[in-house]
């Protein structure tokens, strides 16, 4: 005999359990060490250790100060390259299963990524002057 309604959510529910107490657990003893952390550790402020520490040097100027937009594309770049790779692994794994469909499907998108490359890298944006 199956189970009918409420017996089946429960026995889906118990299924649950361990990955709530993991995430319980984990919860727990990351806010009992912080805790810890805050009770146990020194805490002397002075003047040296409340000022603005920027890569081993004094902040010399204004945190809103603008930045050369060539940070965010290559950024940007950098994003899309990753995703790409991101795409091939999967693909790789299930590659004899999924035939030569796959393959060509695969060799377009790699194309177009060499076409984007090719037209960032002619217009210059890769290089730092």
């Amino acid at each position: 005999m199956r189970p009918h309604g409420a017996e089946v959510r429960c026995i889906v529910l118990a299924q649950y359990w361990p990955v709530l107490l993991f995430i319980a657990v984990a919860v727990g003893l990351g806010i009992v060490l912080l805790l810890i952390g805050m009770l146990a550790g020194p805490s002397r402020p002075d003047s040296e250790k409340l000022a603005p520490y920027e890569c081993g040097f004094e902040a010399f100027e204004d945190a809103r100060m603008k930045f050369d937009v060539r940070y965010y594309l290559i950024a940007i770049l950098f994003i899309i390259f990753d995703l790409e790779i991101a795409f091939l692994f999967p693909w790789a794994v299930v590659f004899d299963k999924i035939g030569a469909i796959a393959l060509i499907e695969m060799a377009l998108f790699l194309a177009l990524l060499v076409v984007g490359f090719a037209y960032v890298w002619k217009k210059g944006a890769l290089e730092w002057e």
